[in-house]
């Protein structure tokens, strides 16, 4: 993984900077009012912290070297400067709460909108993007901007500090003050070069970081297949070099913290505090008189001068981070990749089935997988898409169900524009059932209303014993309260499968989509699954992918397509008599299968 080859190596320029946090601060403005009480806490910190350091001075100079002085003088000074004390503390506990408080809405606030983003997004971005970049934008980079923003606490508590600091010091003596001012911008300027440096760094950690979490994620999901080839070696060592390259990286960004941040600023202020007292010993010797309280309290200003700079650089590192997280999470809500657009009509109702493709073109990048495909599948009737893969099958479903947008041609259901039906009539009355059924944590009643209150438990019930998937639930501990875990990897493929089918009739859906549903049963479940598709079939469009061809022998239309044409279409019959490409399948098929 070389740097040069990839955009994430580049600085982000102070123009750059300036717009991730200019695009980033909208999240945080309806909780602005925990900022506002942090920025006035900071701004009363730095007046308690002038106010401390005077009173010492007078202590120490008016009552430590007055013989007259009693304990009464002695225990109220040291009873005020404990209560100021008490108020800095409070002070600084307000301030911190208020100012964490409304980071974490923030964070919050981003990631509920990043989230929703997520769920806008079409297939075409989850089809060219892994799954563990985007899990890293939602958990790692949104968790990251919580420090991101606590360090423009710190600015502004830096910002007050020197700036009563600073007034405090001129009021003891102006000179060693401007002597101590010049130093700030030789911290300004390590600062500037800190930042050219880090943020191509802090990129590429990043990046590594997204791609570990792709390799565990990819990992995880395919452990069996992993174990089955014995991939685990292989596995380990790709993870080793993007963790070592990870940690590369990180040992650089760590050197050069060492090296810009916390050492710079200590320099500065040691020299300052040098500065102040040879000048202060200067004065001495031609007999200028300097009470100690005043070396004292110009010493702490000095020190509430700098540490707060400290701070700052301290936060460096977190605010270099958060720079690139932000970025990345700000080129998610700016993917244009959003799940295609419908011109809702308010009279476009599903009430029959009909579908017409007409003329239809697609591609999902620029060569098209479908050209010119056209077809009716009337009321009721079954439509069979046959082919070889990569033949447009699928692509057929992906515009039919509106994952994918297509460039050309007319697709109409029951004489309106597919693109005309609001989302919720198109998804209510169109249903699917994938190859491989996916089954959330929860129940298995759950998972048949897919978590609609609305669908009531006699109608999962029904909707189970319509499919047959009844048989196998009457016989879990709990029924159709047995758990279901991550995915369903509990239950068989053919016993998933069953839920899906039982998922899809409960909502008495007028299309019926199938992705070879019933590729992954075994023979017997299979024969249950027929019997079912035949009555779920009845009365229902039903658009049916197969790779078994003797599943879809009683289609009313059956479709051949190789490389995104029809090549063929007809009956069973009147395909096996054209003795095509259908037939010779067929017949392949047959003789692997002769039972």
């Amino acid at each position: 993984m070389k740097d040069k080859q990839s955009a994430w190596a580049k600085a982000f320029t102070l123009k750059d900077q300036a717009t991730i946090i200019k695009r980033l601060l909208p999240f945080a403005k309806p909780y602005k009012k925990y900022f506002v009480i942090s920025f006035a806490f900071a701004l009363f910190l730095g007046i308690v912290n002038v106010f401390l350091p005077q009173l010492l001075q007078y202590y120490m100079d008016h009552v430590l070297t007055n013989k007259n002085a009693g304990w009464n003088l002695i225990l109220a000074f040291a009873a005020l400067y404990f209560l100021g004390t008490i108020i800095k503390a409070i002070t600084q506990f307000i301030q911190a709460f208020a100012f964490s408080m409304g980071a974490e809405y923030t964070l919050e606030n981003i990631r509920v909108t990043l989230f929703k983003k997520l769920h806008s997004l079409g297939l075409k971005y989850f089809d060219s993007t892994p799954t563990g970049s985007i899990v890293s934008r939602v958990t790692n980079d949104t968790k990251t901007l919580f420090d991101f923003w606590s360090l423009f606490l710190q600015i502004a508590i830096t910002f007050f500090a020197m700036v009563t600091a600073f007034v405090a010091m001129v009021s003891v003596n102006w000179k060693i003050a401007l002597t101590s001012l010049a130093f700030v911008p030789v911290i300004f300027l390590t600062t500037y070069i800190y930042q050219r440096i880090s943020s191509k760094i802090y990129r590429t950690i990043r990046e590594a970081l997204s791609t570990i979490n792709t390799r565990i994620n990819e990992s995880l999901l395919g452990m069996g297949i992993i174990q089955q080839f014995n991939q685990e070696e292989r596995m380990q060592q790709e993870f080793d070099k993007i963790n070592d390259y990870y940690a590369m990286r990180r040992q650089k960004m760590i050197n050069i913290n060492s090296f810009f941040l916390f050492p710079v600023v200590t320099l500065m202020y040691s020299l300052a505090e040098i500065f102040a007292l040879a000048i202060f010993g200067v004065q001495t010797t031609h007999n200028v008189f300097v009470e100690a309280g005043v070396i004292y309290a110009f010493l702490t200003y000095v020190q509430n001068f700098f540490n707060p700079l400290s701070n700052v650089m301290d936060y460096m590192p977190f605010f270099q981070d958060g720079l690139v997280a932000g970025f990345r999470i700000l080129k998610v809500l700016d993917d244009d990749t959003i799940a295609p657009k419908q011109e809702v009509d308010e009279n476009a109702k599903i009430t029959d089935g009909k579908i017409e493709f007409k003329n239809v073109t697609f591609a999902y990048d620029k060569n098209p997988v479908l050209k010119n495909v056209s077809f009716t599948a009337n009321p009721g009737q079954t439509v069979a898409l046959v082919g070889h893969t990569g033949s447009g099958k699928s692509s057929i479903i992906n515009v039919l169900l509106r994952f994918y947008e297509y460039m050309g041609g007319e697709i109409l259901v029951d004489g309106h524009d597919l693109r005309s039906f609001a989302p919720a009539e198109l998804r209510k009355k169109t249903g699917l059932v994938l190859q491989d059924p996916f089954l959330f944590y929860g129940d298995i009643a759950s998972n048949i209303r897919m978590f609609d209150d609305q669908i009531t438990d006699e109608q999962v019930k029904q909707a189970a014993k319509f499919v047959a998937a009844d048989e196998f639930i009457e016989e879990l501990d709990g029924k159709y309260h047995a758990k279901v875990t991550e995915r369903g990897a509990t239950y068989s493929s053919g016993q998933r499968q069953l839920l899906a089918f039982a998922r899809t009739i409960v909502r008495d859906p007028k299309i019926l989509v199938l992705d070879e549903a019933t590729s992954n049963i075994d023979p017997q479940t299979e024969v249950k699954i027929q019997q079912s598709l035949a009555k779920m079939r009845s009365g229902r469009t039903t658009i049916a992918i197969a790779h078994r061809l003797s599943t879809i022998k009683d289609a009313d239309l059956i479709l051949v397509l190789d490389k995104g044409e029809v090549i063929e279409r007809g009956t069973h019959d009147e395909l096996m008599a054209l003795d095509g490409s259908y037939a010779g399948l067929y017949r392949l098929q047959q003789a692997d299968n002769p039972s």
